[in-house]
């Protein structure tokens, strides 16, 4: 055994796509697949299991619901992805989010995803769902044209397919011809670009081959759904369920076993105990009825299944011993076989698949060799499930636990903090196109340039208003950088009198709204409030903010800094000096995906930028000194 888990769950992607090959020997070359990895790819793995199924060309997946699509694009999936059941009107902003397509029974909430779609500039692609006699989710035929003259009259949509579901193909061909019939007597203006009614036993039997996409499910796992099928295809199964024994133990004739005695002993014998029971998905049912696969041959169950527990058989396999390998569903086995298991008590294989091994890790693999595997329990992490103190220890055990230290690990979290908080556990704000620019100024005064400057960027709007300060002393300033309400902050000479004459916003901007301003001043810094009414509209959507000041700076200073406070993807910052200032030298420094931004020169000007696309963290910056 490879493995010390209690339980774990076997997944061999090279059956998979052997059994992807297999299917599409039964397509025509111009029909394509989605491939279903609803609930979790039927136990399988969504995210492995559609990245090999796109491997072999899928054209599209499909998944049950938003949350699923949601999951897969925050683990890198960028195929198209269809939800196949209806939706809710609160899912129709993450729909958007995550550019997922829907399906469409009905036409208002076609007309509410149509209208939240408006109103970001976007089309949202659509297939209509046509009830052709499995009565769930779906327009009637009858119903059709006058669903989709609806939808089709909504310009923020995009009818991308239309689509069916066979109610019984794997075993009733004449009702399955007359949904097919149906399918193909819909009339429509303009042919969209997928049709599909074929599921994987369709595909088998030979139905729904007339369109251009068939949605493989269960068949491409290795499940039979259907005896005949197995002269049909050869496909192998791709899960397999082990555990092992945790405990053997010796019993007498008649004595009793498990809860309430439902098996007795017919002679003095062995039994072993697997530390699996019906919480880890091996269902309750199976109990006195199910075989379990060992290194010695078949042992069947007996006694009820308990929550953590079955036990099976070893009387006639003496060689069997606490720590051996077992196998509960999958394997070589015909008995173990998920459809066959199923059969022992009238069950689904379908279910048994989506419910096996909750507590079982997940190893991946592929021509024999290990891969991959995902952890127990929940296999997905989605952050936005947790509350932020339960992700800040997440975080930092992560840390620890990576550079095998927790005292390291505490201090690379705390000084991750302090970068990115500082020291102030507040939300993380991100700029985008971050542009500063700054002119000197050789003014009347002997003492000081005059300065212009531009600060322009996008970012999330959090409040109605917000502060542009200038501090007089280090110590002011840093307080300023804990403030999240403060957009601008200027450092002004000591030995300069502050006042609004000698830092002035000329022109403040938020998406185009010139705000209003209102000026507080104190012994050693001016704080100018930014505001309109407008902005309320704005708050937590992201807008370009533009900020022009004018100030002073002394001419004996010989340098001038400027930080960047916040996580910034793509950052420029210039400076242009008077002809009084010769050799300008520029010191970036950097923290990010780039530590050595492009530095050029023109004439009096010098620029340090980075691409548009890299992230920068904050107290980065740059010095000039002159």
């Amino acid at each position: 055994m490879i493995f010390t888990d209690r339980s774990w769950v076997e997944i061999d992607l090279s059956a998979f796509h052997h059994n992807l090959k297999e299917l599409k020997r039964f397509l025509s070359p111009d029909c394509g697949f989605m491939q279903i990895v609803k609930a979790d790819a039927y136990g399988h793995g969504a995210y492995e299991i559609a990245n090999a199924a796109l491997e072999e060309g899928a054209a599209l997946l499909g998944v049950a619901n938003y949350e699923e699509g949601k999951l897969l694009r925050l683990q890198g999936i960028t195929a198209p992805i269809l939800i196949l059941s209806p939706s809710l009107p609160s899912e129709i902003d993450g729909i958007l989010d995550y550019s997922l397509t829907t399906s469409i029974s009905e036409p208002q909430f076609a007309r509410e995803l149509a209208k939240a779609a408006a109103s970001q500039g976007i089309t949202a692609k659509v297939h209509i769902k046509i009830d052709t006699g499995m009565h769930r989710s779906g327009c009637s035929p009858e119903q059709f044209a006058s669903l989709y003259d609806s939808v089709s009259s909504l310009d923020s949509l995009e009818i991308e397919g239309i689509f069916s579901h066979f109610a019984a193909s794997e075993q009733d061909r004449i009702y399955s011809s007359i949904q097919e019939q149906a399918f193909g007597e819909i009339d429509l203006p303009a042919e969209p670009r997928f049709r599909h009614i074929a599921n994987s036993s369709a595909v088998v039997n030979g139905f729904g081959l007339g369109s251009n996409l068939v949605r493989l499910g269960i068949l491409s796992y290795g499940i039979y759904t259907h005896p005949d099928q197995q002269g049909k295809l050869d496909i192998k199964p791709v899960m397999t369920f082990k555990s092992t024994l945790s405990l053997v133990k010796e019993i007498k004739q008649g004595e009793g076993l498990g809860y309430n005695l439902t098996w007795h002993s017919p002679r003095d014998g062995r039994y072993g105990i697997i530390p699996v029971g019906y919480a880890d998905g091996y269902d309750y049912l199976l109990g006195n009825k199910a075989l379990v696969s060992t290194a010695m041959g078949l042992s069947p169950v007996i006694g009820k299944v308990s929550m953590d527990m079955i036990t099976i058989d070893l009387t006639d396999m003496p060689g069997l011993k606490a720590g051996d390998e077992l196998v509960l569903l999958g394997g070589d086995n015909p008995e173990t076989r998920a459809e066959n298991i199923a059969s022992l008590y009238g069950g689904s294989a379908y279910e048994l698949l989506c419910q096996v091994g909750r507590r079982a890790r997940r190893y991946y693999f592929k021509e024999d060799r290990l891969f991959s595997s995902a952890p127990l329990a929940r296999r997905d992490f989605v952050p936005a499930d947790f509350s932020d103190s339960k992700l800040s220890s997440i975080i930092e055990a992560a840390v620890s636990q990576r550079l095998g230290s927790d005292e390291i690990g505490a201090l690379v979290y705390q000084e991750m903090l302090a970068r990115l908080f500082f020291d102030k556990d507040q939300n993380i704000h991100y700029r985008k196109g971050f542009h500063h620019t700054i002119k000197l100024i050789d003014g009347d005064d002997p003492a000081f340039f005059e300065v212009q400057t531009t600060l322009s960027y996008r970012k999330v709007l959090d409040n109605d208003y917000f502060i542009v300060a200038c501090a007089q002393s280090e110590e002011v300033l840093q307080a300023y950088f804990k403030r999240s309400d403060v957009e601008y902050r200027w450092l002004m000479d000591d030995n300069f009198e502050l006042t609004p004459q000698r830092f002035s916003i000329s022109s403040i901007k938020v998406a185009d709204i010139e705000l209003e301003t209102a000026v507080q001043q104190s012994l050693d810094c001016l704080e100018i409030r930014c505001s309109h009414p407008s902005l309320n509209n704005l708050v937590g959507s992201e807008q370009d903010f533009v900020i022009n000041t004018r100030t002073y700076y002394p001419r004996n200073s010989h340098q001038l800094s400027v930080f960047i406070t916040e996580p910034t993807q793509g950052v420029s910052i210039s400076l242009e000096s008077p002809d009084c200032i010769q050799n300008v030298e520029c010191i970036p420094i950097y923290s990010g995906q780039n530590k050595y931004p492009a530095i050029s020169r023109r004439s009096s000007r010098i620029l340090v930028e980075t691409d548009p696309q890299q992230w920068i963290f904050p107290m980065s910056g740059v010095v000039f000194a002159y």
